[in-house]
């Protein structure tokens, strides 16, 4: 596993083996063919077009040519959104125009940093209604980042979930493992004057321990295996960015939703 303080993204082998990893190895075989076949498929076209080139100097318009876009489309994966007045593990109002998916590992510090910097900016639009963030952890670090991630939800059955995820990410920090087994997590609920009893039995629970994983499958089968990555109104989105990037991107996309 690379050094997270030395990298832009933080990558690992999740709980779960080799199998959590199949679809998105998959979709990058498939990708890294086709680009292959794109090159094998043009060289002929581009070495026509070189030699033209070469002869006339000026370049040689070759039939049947195909125009390099500009830009490549985005995939849209707003069906990822949730949207459900339930989901515990969401800030904002569930028919928000602009929902913001965001995948996230507690012992990212990439993540830390996004929440520190660039959360408190976002949760202006949520506060206005304007925007809806839904937190799915991948726990891609192992046992202590899954630990914490069923942490979060067993806050947030007692409504408490923005207070406990803001002190887990504390001044833009993350905690130690030592800092995420049970005991920590559970004196942690306490300072925030839970009901430390209940929590305890939720953080245990299947329930929680089903959620967690559910959510955890959905980044790993969509390629989340780098922390954080989002998909904002349907758009992938990866790394802590400056925040500009994600206040430009939604108040583009808050602009189209008006009309």
């Amino acid at each position: 596993m690379p050094d997270p303080q030395t990298t832009g993204s933080t990558t690992g082998q999740p709980p779960g083996g080799r199998s959590r990893w199949l679809a998105p190895l998959v979709i990058l075989a498939v990708v890294a063919a086709l680009i292959v076949a794109a090159i094998w498929m043009g060289g002929d076209d581009d070495a026509e077009q070189a030699a033209g080139t070469a002869a006339t100097g000026e370049p040689t318009e070759q039939p049947g040519a195909v125009e390099h876009p500009d830009q490549v489309a985005q995939p849209d994966l707003s069906e990822e959104e949730a949207r459900d007045p339930d989901d515990l593990l969401a800030e904002g109002p569930a028919d928000a125009p602009v929902v913001l998916v965001m995948f996230s590992d507690f012992q990212c510090p990439y993540c830390a940093q996004w929440s520190h910097e660039t959360l408190p900016v976002l949760r202006e639009y949520v506060e206005r209604g304007e925007l809806r963030i839904e937190y799915r952890d991948v726990n891609i670090y192992g046992d202590e980042s899954e630990r914490a991630a069923k942490a979060a939800l067993a806050a947030a059955k007692q409504d408490r979930f923005q207070d406990y995820h803001d002190a887990l990410f504390a001044g833009g920090e993350i905690r130690s493992p030592q800092e995420l087994d049970q005991e920590s997590l559970v004196d942690l609920a306490g300072e925030l004057g839970l009901d430390t009893e209940q929590f305890t039995a939720d953080l245990n629970s299947e329930e929680v321990a089903a959620t967690i994983d559910a959510n955890a499958q959905q980044g790993i089968e969509l390629g989340a295996m780098s922390t954080p990555a989002f998909l904002l109104d349907g758009t992938p989105m990866a790394g802590a960015q400056p925040t500009e990037v994600f206040t430009d991107a939604l108040d583009t996309a808050l602009a189209e939703k008006e009309g």
